[in-house]
């Protein structure tokens, strides 16, 4: 009986404890959108006739498949991020397709119907380049490029798979080309810049080396275009010194034949050095005998090798604005290429037979100019023949902005994809802006009126307003009632999105690498605007900052990006309307000098506007907007005003103060030296961050009180001896202020990469041990004692007790991907760390299992303060992964913003995929559940009321009959 009780309290514990997600739920709160990146290389499977799929492969080492119809992912495959997963080399033949991946390290066969992988072999263990896949006559062959041993050569032949394997010894040799004749010998050309071209002739039967020459090539270059494979085994080479054309035949492997561009009536652009593009596109067929040769630019040619001799086909010049070569495809034997061209209002795309020079009729297909987007980079066709044997095509257009667009003939734009939402670097939340009978009655209390009388007529005509709007809503109801219910739209815009009753439905403004910009409903997911600067460096920073919301009615909401090229520090200042994406009529200041620190201040302009500082290279300070009244803050406030300023190169940290007269003046410095260890990054507080309570309780009624410094800043530093014994973490908390070194500690046998949260009065990073082969969380607590030292104003200027510092460390048993903590209006809510995991889980671990406080003996004070007994090890539950089975491919961010709600917190993950939903750290303590029976508590109060009536009633009666006895 014992045993059975026993049982059913631990039934009822596990009741309590396990909060799941049910069938209605999935998708009411939370969203997902799946992308596949930029598309390095594609192709259209028409090996069924009912396949309506294209295969992508993109820089991003994803191996995906399209609905050609709708532009959905039919299946993906993610692979590592860096070199080891490069999608290096791309060949397809019948069902199957052959990646080559890691730099030549890996080949891999996938079956294009079910996305499955059908076998996988390990190329080397050494350090391959890149790879190059040619097919011929229903044979899928590889060769990879390496610097020291093995040449792996694959085929597939009538569905079996064979492979041979050989070892060539070799220097510094790049196999970069592979050829077959069709007879059993395969041809592996490697180049040795400034040197010679090595030949090794394979057998396909047992894989031996026929023979092995070298052509001398003194002047080769391992330049990419440099050579390719044209016809029947003629390679074909350009010497930029020269300017000639250099071909060699594969079969007799003599001498290269050095053919000048003068020669045949061809001059290169100044200061360019031309090159070779060979397109293959079907790779069981023969390589093809045209080529494209360009010259500038903007400058492509058209050849073709007809019996040893260099033939002109067409010559390509700028003629028009925007002119773009795609390549050369085969439709019945007939050799085919596309170019597209634009207006003002509308590219066109045509297709010319490669022979003759001649537009095909009836192949023109035009689509519109996307004014939001960038030009087209690259295009993909699919041709056919019709039934009445014309020549039909589909196409597939890559932007410069990573969009894909399918488009059909004549012009009808079938489905787009936004892959620039594949690399997202930052982001923010803004408030929606509010109704017109909000705004109306948000006007009563906005302005000053001239007396009562106005007033009330004021507030009369809000009235009318706002019933005029009710009438108008139960109108639009009772109107899509009558409608089927395909016919009712529930899609949302910008004409009418407005802010909800909790502002749980927020604009997310989300910024792409390519520079591009996004506003995302963050109800629904839907792009509500984008636009693309097309000036943005590719190797350029981002900061976003929101310089005013929309809660300065009627002032519109205002957004500033600031754009820094990480080579020369140059910046640009993009600012725009959040809620509209439409750039700001508010010029920003030119900045000519480099950028080394900008912040947002909380001063405000005369319109609502933060003032945004920024201090270049010279350390000279410009504000934006730099109004009279802005500047006369300025020299009030300079007193109060520090920043600093980081150098990981030299190891230093500094701070600064602002003057009256505006310029700046260095007060700390902290200098760490490179030798030893390097910064790795510097955390502070984040600006909206709330903390509800200053203290702690403790088990015996006292009250420990946090160490709550906003000018507190987290530096972690990581060795630079790569030795496991000696390799170390450090982290720093110093006052931004004063530089005054609050707390030091060292993890040694430690190494990166370091995650960090800063919150409240404590600190979470994570990183690698190399002593126990682990993860390790650490959590740093501050607190100022017993005694409250200043419980009004917080000045780093006079602190004259440090605080007391508790650290304790935990293993967690995964690596992670990211970090961040939740955040909430008031900071009521408990806090919980959202940890991204490398396997796409979004973890909500409490804060209360990193608490340095958890003992190791439980007493009755830990028990009256809920303490968790300690245990060393961390463990994952599945309960808590708030993204159920919504897998989230490479988390690289995590974003959190509060709501209206207290108990509710927003968050969005975002990497290869974007994933939004709600959590609630402490349950939803001020939202009645779904669940709730109004209906029951309605009829319980009427009841109640009648009953209540009734009762008085007969009081009433019973009393009058009483007077009258």
């Amino acid at each position: 009986m014992e045993k059975l009780i026993l049982l059913l309290l631990k039934l009822c514990i596990l009741v309590c404890v396990v909060h799941a997600v049910f069938e209605d739920q999935v998708g009411k709160f939370d969203w997902r959108q799946q992308y596949v990146g930029k598309v390095r290389f594609s192709h259209f499977d028409t090996q069924i006739q009912s396949s309506k799929k294209v295969l992508v492969a993109t820089e991003s080492n994803v191996f995906a498949a399209l609905n050609t119809r709708t532009g959905e992912l039919l299946w993906r495959h993610v692979d590592k991020t860096g070199p080891e997963g490069n999608i290096d080399a791309y060949l397809h033949y019948a069902q199957d397709t052959v990646l080559v991946v890691g730099n030549g390290r890996m080949l891999r066969s996938w079956d294009v119907n079910i996305g499955g992988l059908n076998w996988e072999i390990l190329l080397d263990s050494g350090s391959f380049q890149s790879a190059c896949l040619v097919g011929q006559q229903g044979i899928v062959k590889h060769v990879a490029v390496l610097k020291k041993t093995v040449i792996s050569v694959h085929y597939l032949s009538n569905g079996h798979q064979k492979w041979i394997e050989n070892l060539l010894e070799s220097e510094t040799v790049d196999y970069k080309t592979v050829y077959s004749d069709g007879n059993g010998q395969v041809f592996v050309l490697g180049i040795v810049p400034h040197s010679h071209i090595t030949i090794v002739v394979y057998s396909m039967e047992d894989g031996e080396i026929i023979k092995q020459v070298s052509v001398e090539a003194p002047w080769l270059s391992n330049i990419p275009g440099s050579c390719v494979v044209v016809g029947q085994g003629m390679l074909m080479c350009v010497d930029s010194t020269t300017l000639s054309l250099n071909i060699l035949d594969l079969h007799q492997q003599l001498q290269m034949t050095q053919i000048p561009l003068q020669s045949l009536g061809l001059e290169v652009d100044p200061g360019f050095h031309p090159s070779l593009v060979s397109h293959q596109p079907n790779p069981a067929q023969k390589p093809l005998s045209e080529f494209f040769l360009q010259l500038g630019p903007e400058h492509f040619l058209l050849l073709q090798l007809n019996n040893g001799q260099i033939v002109k086909l067409n010559d390509f010049k700028p003629v028009c604005n925007y002119f773009f070569i795609f390549s050369l495809f085969v439709v019945f034997l007939s050799s085919l290429y596309s170019c597209i061209k634009t207006n003002s209002n509308a590219y066109s795309i045509n297709l010319f037979s490669a022979d003759t020079g001649r537009r095909l009729l009836d192949t023109t297909l035009i689509f519109p100019v996307d004014p939001n987007g960038g030009k087209p980079e690259r295009l993909h066709v699919q041709a056919f023949l019709k039934k009445d044997d014309s020549v039909g095509y589909r196409v597939m257009v890559q932007t410069e902005d990573h969009a894909l667009t399918f488009i059909q003939q004549p012009g009808r734009v079938m489905w787009t994809r936004e892959e620039a939402l594949s690399d997202v670097v930052t982001m923010e939340m803004v408030d929606l802006p509010l109704t017109g009978t909000q705004a109306e009655l948000e006007g009563e209390f906005g302005k000053k009126a001239d007396g009562l009388l106005s007033m009330v007529l004021k507030r009369l005509s809000s009235q009318l307003i706002m019933l005029q709007a009710w009438i108008a809503h139960l109108w639009k109801l009772f109107y899509d009632a009558r409608k089927p219910r395909s016919q009712v739209k529930n899609e949302v815009s910008i004409e009418n999105l407005s802010r909800d009753e909790f502002n749980l439905q927020k604009m997310m403004v989300m910024v792409t690498s390519s520079g591009k910009l996004f506003g995302i409903d963050s109800k629904t997911g839907g792009i509500l605007w984008k636009h693309y600067l097309d000036n943005v460096p590719s190797n350029a920073a981002f900061k976003l900052m929101v310089q005013r919301t929309t809660a300065h009615f009627p002032h519109p909401p205002q957004c500033t990006l600031l754009i820094k090229d990480k080579d020369t520090g140059l910046a640009t200042l993009h600012v725009f309307n959040p809620i509209f994406g439409r750039r700001s009529q508010v010029t920003p200041p030119a900045l000519p000098q480099p950028i080394l620190q900008s912040l947002m201040l909380p001063l405000i302009d005369q319109d609502y506007a933060k003032v945004l500082l920024l201090v270049d290279d010279q350390y000279k300070v410009s504000a934006f907007p730099s109004t009279k009244n802005v500047l006369q803050q300025l020299q009030e406030t300079a007193s109060s005003i520090f920043f600093f300023i980081v150098d990981s190169n030299q190891g230093r940290l500094s701070g600064y103060r602002l003057r009256t007269d505006l310029s700046t003046e260095q007060v700390w410095e902290v200098a760490i030296p490179t030798e030893v260890q390097k910064i790795v990054f510097v955390k502070g507080k984040r600006p909206n961050e709330h903390v509800h309570s200053q203290g702690r309780v403790m088990g015996d009624r006292s009250v420990l009180y946090k160490y709550l410094n906003p000018n507190l800043l987290a530096v972690v530093t990581e060795s630079t001896d790569l030795h496991q014994e000696r390799s170390f973490i450090g982290i720093l908390l110093i006052d931004g202020v004063t530089g005054r070194i609050i707390h030091k500690a060292v993890q040694r046998k430690a190494r990166g990469p370091v995650h960090v949260v800063h919150s409240e009065n404590w600190v979470v990073y994570e990183y690698w041990s190399t002593k126990s082969r682990r993860n390790e969380f650490s959590v740093i607590e501050l607190y100022e004692g017993m005694e409250l030292y200043n419980s009004t104003v917080f000045s780093s200027l006079d602190r004259p007790h440090a605080p007391q510092v508790l650290q304790q460390s935990y293993i967690f048993p995964s690596f992670i991907s990211t970090m961040e903590a939740t955040l909430t209006e008031k900071g009521i809510t408990s806090r919980h760390l959202l940890i991204g995991l490398p396997s796409g889980g979004i973890l909500s671990l409490p804060k209360m299992f990193l608490d340095p406080r958890r003992p190791e003996i439980v007493s009755e004070q830990t028990r009256e303060e809920n303490l968790i007994p300690y245990a060393p090890e961390l463990i994952i539950r599945t309960e808590w992964f708030i993204n159920y089975n919504q897998t989230v491919s490479r988390v690289r961010g995590i974003y959190t913003a509060p709501s209206g709600l207290e108990s509710t917190c927003l968050v969005v993950a975002y990497g290869l995929d974007i994933y939004q939903t709600r959590v609630y750290p402490s349950k939803q303590f001020d939202v009645l559940k779904d669940d709730y029976d109004y209906m029951l508590i309605s009829s319980v109060l009427f009841a109640l009321f009648f009953a209540t009536m009734i009762s008085k009633r007969l009081a009433e009666v019973k009393l009058l009959n009483r007077a009258w006895r």
